[in-house]
This record gives C-alpha cells, structure tokens and sequence, in this order.
C-alpha cells in the first residue's frame, strides 16, 4: 500500500513545504492537495491556497514523491487548459503528477466568482466529456470533440508530458461517476470507510464489466482522519465526527489499514488539518510511518 499526506489548503506555504518535504524525507509515497478557492462555510474570509500553482511549486521543491490535486474541480477551468497545466506540472516533476479530477461540488465557490454551477447531471455531463478531452489531448497528436459541453477542433497538446499522467476520479455516485471512472479512470477516490469502500468497488467492477474493462486496471485510494492514541475516551470522540477515522493506539491503528487493504485498497490519504502544530503533526506522522506503514509494504 501507498500512504500519502493531504496537507490543508488553509495552511501558508511555508507551512505546506514543511510538511511535504517532511513526508518526503521519512518514507511517505505522496502528497495531495484540493482544489478550492475559499472555505465551505458562511464566513468564506479564510485563506485558502491555489491548487496547481502550489502543485508546480512542490514539483520543483519535492524531488521524490508523487503529487496531484485531490481533486481538480472540472467547473473551474476547461478541460483543455487543464490538460495543457497538467502536462506542463508532469514535465517539471519528471513523471510524478497524478490528474486528480472531479465534478465540482463547493457551491459557494461558484456563486462568488460568477462560475456556473449548473445541476448534479450537468456537472457530470461536463466531467465525463473532460474526461474524453483531456485523454485525447494527452494521447494522441490532435483531438476533435464535438460534446453538448466541450468542443475541441483539430486541438493540439504539445509538448507531451514525458511520461504518461494517471488520471484518478473522485466521488463516489453509483450511477454516473463510477460509470465515469470505471470508463476513463486509472485510479479511483472517495471518503470511506472498509465497508463502504467494498460497497462502492463492487459497483465500479459492475461497471468495468458493462463497458468490457479490466476492473484490475483501475488502483483504488481513500482519506480518512488519523489519530494515534491511547485515549479510548477521544477515539469514541473522533469517531462521531463523521468523517471516516483511523484512530486508536498502533495495535489498534495497524487492524483499521488491514480492514481497507482487506477492502481492496492500494493507498491511504491522510489529511494534515487534524494533527495540529508543526511538532505535533512531524511526531504523529513519523509514528504511522514508521510503527504502521512497514507492515502493509
């Protein structure tokens, strides 16, 4: 299994540099960061750093692991000048970007910068034909896409990364955004517990299958909130917060990563924005990497 770290966009850079090239340094497998503009909540004052432009920096300042947006909202930017940014961030990495993308969910985002936020088909209408423009773009010399969304003419995309950039889906809807991974995808991503991860996986095999692809060909990741501790008493806490945890002392930690490796699982995200100051967050993460992640590699 891979273990990456999701430091939070509300950090300053120097903080988020800290914490990858610590990831970097102690064994960690990759570093992922989301894509918004401004937080999801009534007071949307509070800083929130740009995804790719953060991205290229970690390509030039991170030498070693793998990077990519968790995920790139397809509303925000079209398909084709995503393409052209993805493939220029995979040339300054060397090959590491992962294109992570997605429908596009934060409402808020949309409506203060004027971006149309169209329904629930209407996103994924577009997600699924980005999908076709950016595979094209990135495959093949020139693309033509006459979509309902998208239209591409005689496009180029050069130069062309210098190696082949995976493209994962995020979201977890069992009709169409399984249907879309299970099309284009090379790697797959939702929140999720073990149990929900093996429900949502035998959805996007049923898929596979339908359009005639290896479900095999598709690596399948998760995030999920970390706490190593002894505290029986926070681990219930935590537990109730909603968010999929990973929490309880190492004994404890190790079953939790068996159950989703058990599920199917090829990588664990670990958002950052729960292990608190610079100390603290460096001391919880050397411990998971070194008292955890040996016995899954």
């Amino acid at each position: 299994m891979r273990f990456s770290i999701w430091p939070s966009p509300a950090s300053p850079w120097s903080e988020t540099l800290a914490t990858v090239q610590h990831a970097e340094a102690t064994g960690w497998d990759g570093a992922w960061y989301a894509d918004h503009f401004m937080p999801n909540a009534a007071d949307n004052s509070g800083p929130t750093s740009e995804c790719w432009t953060t991205l290229a920096a970690l390509a030039v300042a991170v030498p070693r692991i793998r990077i990519g947006p968790l995920v790139t909202g397809n509303t925000y930017r079209h398909p084709a000048v995503l393409a052209k940014m993805a493939a220029n961030v995979q040339e300054i990495s060397g090959g590491r970007l992962v294109l992570g993308l997605g429908a596009g969910w934060q409402e808020n985002e949309h409506a203060a910068y004027g971006i149309e936020f169209s329904t629930i088909g209407g996103r994924l209408g577009r997600l699924e034909e980005a999908c076709a423009a950016i595979k094209g773009l990135l495959e093949s010399e020139r693309t033509n896409l006459a979509g309902r969304y998208y239209t591409l003419t005689d496009a180029p995309l050069a130069p062309k990364p210098p190696a082949p950039i995976p493209l994962l889906i995020g979201g977890g809807g069992e009709k169409r955004t399984l249907r879309i991974a299970a099309k284009y995808a090379d790697e797959w991503n939702v929140w999720g517990t073990p149990a929900l991860l093996r429900q949502k996986q035998e959805v996007l095999d049923q898929h596979c299958e339908s359009l005639g692809r290896d479900p095999k060909a598709i690596q399948r990741s998760c995030q999920a909130m970390l706490t190593i501790t002894d505290d029986e008493e926070l681990v219930k806490r935590i537990s109730a917060g909603g968010r999929p945890v990973i929490a309880g002392n190492v004994a404890r930690v190790r079953e939790i990563i068996a159950e989703y490796r058990d599920a199917g699982l090829n990588e664990i995200i670990i958002p950052d924005w729960n292990l608190g100051p610079r100390e603290r967050r460096f001391a919880t993460m050397d411990q998971f990497i070194k008292e955890v992640a040996p016995a899954f590699r």
